[in-house]
């Protein structure tokens, strides 16, 4: 008889210190793996907490709350095997995996190889595992990992391979950027096919703070086949079928494994087998009808849908129901004013525009323009009493000295006064609309444009804003929702008379490589110039990006899109005198 392993991975959005919360949904989707008659159910990496706890792990209340609702999932475990990420607490604390079966709890796996780089931190944290267990459940030997246990061609996974495991199940919190999916897919897939069994990759959904988790998690076959995947951006239990017999079928092939030093899997970690269930193969069950194949996302498609889902969880898992946005009739507003339109609905999202003395006629009628295509309300709020007043009470303190930046910021400052107000008042989230270029550069007014709650394009280009807006455009429920003439008319901060961003700034599509270049992949001034890049330009951008961070450190979160954020990903000193032009 064929034995057949059916596999749950329960793909959930869980929210960080919730966790009854988070504990409720687990049983919501335990009840839901129970009713199709999976063997094993799997949650995420720290599906209790919810990922990252951060600090939350120095409270030892918390700590111990949240072994009690993991102890309260494992009494539901009636039936079938659970998997569960949480925080073992004994001596000292582990980023870990509590194994039920029937309603007690068989074993804790601890995570082995914890990150410390990027937006990682779980040095500072958790102790390291240094066991590699397998499970037989209902006959299937399973080894289990957390996240990073997987990523080491030589790791957990080898050990367990070598004791005979046929399927491995590891748990993620894995955080998005652009392009990752596809690595991380190549990666698992090479996982499976060099150690020859079935690698279920289960991945955390939703957005935290800055971060944003894609969810996709994938089952891949014993020649890195792919079996399974679930989608991108939603909550999803992701069932599949496993052939194990197929996994010795391949294995009596290949002679690659016999040759292995066992000395080098040894020093990884100690092995050990642990039986929690017999071979339940005589019971009867429907196949099922199709497998879970949800199609990859790429490109502009799943950076817009990051900023969505980022933006709607920031706001509800804060609680918040409102948006608020300055709408300047620039391309950055009104972007930033369609993803909140649709993350958060459009009765949701409110526009101000605050056009001043220097503002163009389409500032207005383009805001509004975008407003009604949306279906959002729009504010008209002019700022020019309150700028005639400024220019007043200074007047008598800058006479004799020539207007500069210091003028044009007083308006910034002004509308980053009204929306504060408005916010106050209501009790809705301001969304500021700076992109990445502009915050590289420090081309913002800090109390300004950049005073709000969250910045929705914080980590996304220039040049990539206008290739969202056009994406946009083409789809969604709401077609062209972005008037053409905004995202035709030259980028402007409207601040002095006929100014456009090009009097400051090289033009976008020549700056963000080079921000790109220094930001995100650390090249030297050199190692830019002699890529070819315009050396005026680099070395603008290396003295504008280093003199900005205290800038930088002022902006609320937004969602991280790019591999190297500002913020969590890049943390440069504020005082720093290297200076390499």
């Amino acid at each position: 008889m064929t034995r057949t392993f059916r596999l749950a991975l329960a793909q959930i959005n869980t929210t960080v210190g919730d966790l009854s919360g988070n504990t409720a949904k687990i049983l919501r989707y335990l009840e839901m793996a129970r009713e199709s008659q999976a063997d094993m159910v799997a949650f995420p990496e720290l599906a209790i907490t919810g990922y990252p706890p951060e600090d939350l792990l120095f409270k030892t209340s918390f700590l111990r709350e949240n072994v009690a609702a993991m102890e309260q999932v494992i009494a539901a475990s009636r039936g079938l095997a659970v998997m569960v990420g949480y925080v073992e607490l004994g001596s000292d604390i582990y980023n870990a995996a509590a194994l039920g079966y029937d309603g007690r709890l068989v074993d804790t796996y601890r995570k082995m190889y914890l990150p410390n780089y990027g937006v990682f931190d779980e040095d500072r944290y958790f102790r390291r595992g240094e066991s590699c267990p397998v499970y037989v459940i209902n006959g299937v030997a399973v080894g289990v990992g957390i996240c990073e246990d997987l990523w080491y061609p030589v790791g957990p996974i080898a050990v367990q391979r070598q004791e005979g495991a046929e399927l491995v199940v590891n748990i993620n919190a894995s955080p998005f950027h652009a392009g990752k999916a596809g690595q991380r897919e190549q990666m698992i897939g090479t996982r499976a096919a060099d150690n020859e069994l079935f690698v279920a990759y289960l991945n955390t959904v939703g957005g935290q703070d800055e971060l944003v988790f894609d969810g996709s998690s994938v089952v891949y076959d014993m020649n890195g086949g792919i079996s399974a995947r679930g989608p991108a951006f939603e909550e999803a239990l992701v069932i599949t079928d496993l052939d194990i017999d197929s996994v010795l079928r391949s294995r009596l092939r290949d002679p690659r494994p016999r040759k292995e030093n066992p000395a080098i899997l040894k020093e990884i970690g100690d092995c050990r087998l642990v039986e929690v269930s017999g071979d339940p193969w005589d019971r009867e069950r429907k196949p099922l009808s199709c497998a879970s194949l949800a199609p990859t996302l790429t490109g502009v498609e799943e950076v817009y849908r990051a900023l969505v889902l980022g933006t709607r969880d920031y706001l509800g898992k804060s609680g918040f129901s409102k948006a608020l946005i300055g709408l300047s009739g620039g391309i950055d507003s009104a972007l930033t004013a369609t993803v909140a339109a649709d993350a958060l609905g459009r009765e949701n999202v409110v526009g101000i525009s605050m056009p001043s003395r220097y503002s163009s006629e389409g500032s207005v009628t383009d805001s509004r323009q975008l407003a009604e295509n949306l279906g959002i309300e729009f504010w008209v709020v002019p700022i020019e009493p309150a700028h005639l007043a400024f220019t007043h009470m200074l007047e008598p303190h800058f006479r004799g000295t020539s207007p500069n930046v210091a003028e044009e910021n007083v308006q910034a400052r002004i509308r980053g006064n009204v929306l504060m107000t408005v916010s106050n008042k209501f009790g809705w989230l301001v969304l500021t609309t700076g992109n990445k270029s502009e915050m590289a550069m420090g081309y913002a007014t800090l109390y300004g444009d950049m005073a709000g709650g969250f910045a929705v394009l914080k980590d996304v280009p220039k040049t990539l804003v206008y290739d969202l807006c056009r994406w946009r455009n083409l789809h969604g429920d709401q077609p062209y929702p972005i008037p053409a003439a905004i995202i035709e008319k030259p980028p402007s901060a409207e601040l002095k008379a006929d100014q456009v961003d090009q009097d400051t700034l090289p033009p976008y599509e020549d700056l963000d490589p080079v921000i790109t270049a220094y930001v995100e992949e650390d090249r030297s001034y050199q190692e830019m110039v002699d890529k070819g890049f315009d050396p005026q330009v680099v070395r603008q951008v290396i003295n504008f990006a280093d003199r900005n961070e205290y800038k930088r450190r002022q902006a609320p979160p937004g969602v991280k899109i790019t591999p190297r954020a500002f913020g969590r990903d890049r943390r440069l000193p504020i005082v720093n005198r290297y200076r390499q032009v």
